[in-house]
């Protein structure tokens, strides 16, 4: 019978600072994911525009959408397995939400609003204004006189 295999001491260290890494990454990845993702809002006087960063995103993994008055945006990102390598810190959140809130007299065209992902792993949502035509609002016509 073979006697038990005693770790050394610097073994048992290596593997208690893996685990307390570990923990500390899965920690710091809930956070960011818990965090609304930061974002700029723009306006021109035809549009709004939403910037936001989307890192190691593609198109597929994000999901945007126009609700009460306010731009979400869902990014589902994936680790790359990286062969030869183990993971020590796994601090990137996977699941990042964004909430954009536009200015309360804000009325936009959802139906025609893009969204585009940069190569740089910038998103912009770009939402169009709508006119007073589009909203059915009375438009003011300057009055003329008939006398010619």
């Amino acid at each position: 019978m073979k006697p038990p295999r005693v770790r050394p001491l610097t073994e048992i260290g290596r593997s208690i600072g893996n685990t307390v890494l570990e923990g500390i990454g899965r920690a710091a990845s809930r956070v960011q994911e818990t965090r609304p993702v930061d974002a700029d809002l723009l306006e021109s006087d035809d549009a709004y525009l939403v910037i936001l960063d989307a890192p190691g995103a593609t198109a597929s993994d994000i999901q945007v959408r126009y609700r009460n008055g306010a731009v979400l945006a869902r990014i589902d990102r994936f680790r790359e397995f990286h062969e030869g390598f183990e993971m020590r810190f796994p601090g990137r959140g996977l699941s990042l939400d964004a909430k954009v809130a536009l200015p309360r007299d804000a009325i936009v065209d959802a139906d025609h609003a893009t969204a585009t992902l940069r190569e740089n792993g910038t998103l912009a949502i770009e939402l169009p204004k709508r006119t007073a035509e589009d909203r059915g609002e009375s438009v003011p016509i300057e009055a003329t006189d008939d006398e010619e």
